[in-house]
């Protein structure tokens, strides 16, 4: 079985660059017939500083995102902060990402499964593997009180690493095997696991070097997918970007998993 491969931008900075990741993607998904989606940022609401690019809003980055998934029929999966951001995100997303801080937000979590969507929960940088049976149950739960099927794999979880202060991460991929009781769909985020938060001034630092090796432990580890943030040119980009791949190399990465 294929993995499922997570990919594109932390944030949207123009259409321009969102069509060109996405050409790249579906070169990939057509050469090794990968389940690719499709994932860039519209808000970044947890930036280090006030002062940071957040992205273009709601309203015009759903617009931009639903231009890439008719243009290029590329599933869609983006981020939600606030409950009431679920439905119309729903509209064009396929796949709804609670991320990682918010991960233990119920009703966050209640309007995402409410959706139908799939939904994909980031494992906080603060939790334990085994901590994420109550997001899932509460996702679980929420479907169905609202008459929706509850399938295994309708609930995602993403292992991105733990923090333990001093502007590192580190990864213990025993979580992978933890989160496997309860979905069947075990992502590893390949990129956000080697951030330094907050350790480039202001700014998350990170080593992007490390990336195609946290993918192939977490291949190790049993990993269902894997999520990389990648960009024609990261040491420019507007978020992330010491952390990310350059596009250019995701080919290498992917194949490697394959």
């Amino acid at each position: 079985m294929k993995p499922v491969i997570i990919a594109g931008p932390c944030v949207i900075e123009s259409m321009d660059m969102l069509h060109e990741v996405a050409k790249e993607l579906v070169r990939l998904r057509e050469k090794y017939a990968v389940d690719l989606y499709f994932k860039a940022s519209y808000d970044k609401a947890n930036r280090t500083s006030l002062h940071s690019y957040r992205g273009p809003g709601m309203e015009k980055g759903l617009e931009m995102l639903q231009e890439i998934k008719m243009t290029y029929h590329l599933p869609i999966l983006t981020d939600i902060h606030e409950s009431w951001q679920a439905q119309p995100v729903a509209e064009v997303a396929d796949v709804l990402q609670i991320p990682a801080f918010l991960c233990r937000q119920t009703d966050l979590l209640v309007a995402a499964a409410q959706t139908g969507r799939i939904v994909n929960i980031k494992k906080a940088q603060f939790l334990s593997g085994a901590d994420m049976q109550y997001p899932v149950e509460k996702v679980s739960e929420a479907r169905v009180q609202a008459g929706l099927k509850d399938e295994n794999d309708s609930v995602w979880l993403t292992e991105r690493g733990n923090m333990y202060g001093y502007n590192n991460l580190s990864v213990d991929f025993r979580n992978l095997s933890d989160m496997k009781q309860f979905t069947s769909v075990v992502i590893m985020d390949c990129t956000h696991s080697v951030q330094r938060p907050g350790a480039a001034g202001g700014k998350t630092g990170g080593n992007r070097e490390f990336v195609p090796s946290m993918a192939l432990a977490a291949k190790a580890f049993g990993a269902s997918g894997y999520f990389f943030e990648v960009h024609p040119d990261p040491d420019h980009a507007l978020s992330d970007g010491p952390n990310m791949l350059y596009l250019k190399d995701l080919e290498n990465v992917v194949l490697s998993l394959l």
